[in-house]
């Protein structure tokens, strides 16, 4: 923790939102809704999930009551920083048939400042950014709101039962990526945020907040929450290089495990932070006079993903499946030079069938390591 780590209580909290929403900033943060922590546009620091918290477990996520009011100790919900910078819809062009009028592009979009992004969601931000920035070609949609995005992290002090950052690297302390990086410190009487800045925007922003200097015993209570949050974890990945495990269980037996179990709904790529796959569709109206063509997100597990002139490549369950955690987990290496994994849990927690990614991969290790025991 730096030590130009300073304390923020948690009654300057909405001076924060304050202070990005004067500086042109459209803060989006998390709030309850819909029986989860959500995110959405934050008018005020009161619409904060304050005194919530979150159970997770395989195909299970609950809100719960918490003793303290603290505002972001919850594990990641069934949205991500993905979510806001890289949408499930957005358009591409309109067109009117009378007068001849062509739209193109979507609408010009806000400068985002996102409040309470997880480290593992910044690992996430990371990836996403040498998908959509990083080569010859940049993706203009995530680009544009991209640009100029002011990120502010919130260290985890509290993982949820799904969480595996630890494993991939993804958290859960905040290491870089960010604007503002803050550690809550809740009790019951006294919440309080250790923050620092992480770039000259959020130096600039830190500086007309109204904090206080931030004691070694502060500052090492902060650094002993984020510890022990990383020593709770119980789900982790094999310590094996994935990429050569997913190549060599190619022919396992276990993918027909697998796919008796997985429904194929695409959930687990909906809700993780790192998948990006989309397609088109062309609407119009009942009139036929406009017409609309839009971009949304897709996944491997749809039928039509690979569909090819003839029919789809992957018809099967099993090979969607192993498609997508071989791609995630394996040649995502080869792509993009990193997993795509970041550990955050999500698809484990919202697969309705209770599939867990850390648990098929362990199961593939165990299969390979049997194949290879001598005669």
């Amino acid at each position: 923790m730096p030590e130009e780590s300073v304390l923020l209580d948690v009654e300057a909290l909405p001076r924060l939102v304050g202070e990005l929403r004067e500086r042109g900033y459209t803060v989006i943060g998390p709030t309850v809704r819909d029986g989860a922590i959500m995110l959405a546009e934050l008018e005020s620091a009161a619409d904060l999930p304050y005194g919530w918290g979150v159970e997770t477990e395989a195909g299970r996520y609950r809100l719960r009551r918490r003793a303290d009011n603290a505002a972001f100790a919850h594990s990641a919900g069934p949205q991500s920083v993905k979510d806001i910078l890289h949408p499930p819809r957005a358009r591409l062009w309109s067109a009117d048939r009378a007068t001849g009028s062509v739209t193109a592009g979507p609408d010009e979009p806000p400068r985002y400042a996102i409040l309470g992004a997880r480290p593992c969601d910044l690992a996430a931000l990371g990836v996403l950014d040498r998908v959509f920035t990083g080569g010859a070609h940049t993706e203009p949609i995530y680009t544009a709101r991209r640009d100029g995005a002011f990120i502010v992290a919130v260290e985890c002090t509290e993982p949820g039962a799904t969480c595996f950052c630890t494993s991939m690297g993804g958290g859960p302390d905040a290491r870089d990526g960010y604007d503002l990086a803050m550690t809550e410190l809740a009790g019951e009487h006294d919440d309080r945020f250790l923050i620092r800045a992480g770039s000259p925007a959020g130096a600039e922003v830190l500086a007309a907040l109204p904090t206080r200097p931030a004691g070694t015993e502060v500052i090492g209570e902060a650094r002993a929450a984020v510890a022990r949050a990383a020593g709770a974890m119980t789900r982790s990945m094999p310590d094996e290089p994935l990429p050569d495990l997913l190549a060599a269980a190619r022919e396992s037996p276990h993918w027909t495990d697998v796919a008796a179990r997985c429904l194929t709904c695409g959930n687990c790529t909906m809700v993780c932070p790192t998948c990006f796959c989309t397609t088109t569709e062309d609407v119009t109206d009942l009139t036929g006079e406009h017409a609309e063509r839009w971009r949304r997100w897709d996944s491997c597990f749809d039928l039509d993903f690979s569909y090819l002139h003839g029919g789809s490549v992957r018809t099967s369950g099993e090979s969607r499946y192993r498609q997508w955690i071989s791609h995630k987990l394996g040649t995502w290496h080869d792509q993009f030079g990193s997993s795509g994994c970041v550990g955050c849990g999500r698809c484990i927690a919202w697969c309705p069938a209770g599939i867990d990614i850390t648990a098929e991969a362990a199961a593939l290790s165990a299969w390979r390591a049997s194949e290879e025991e001598p005669c």
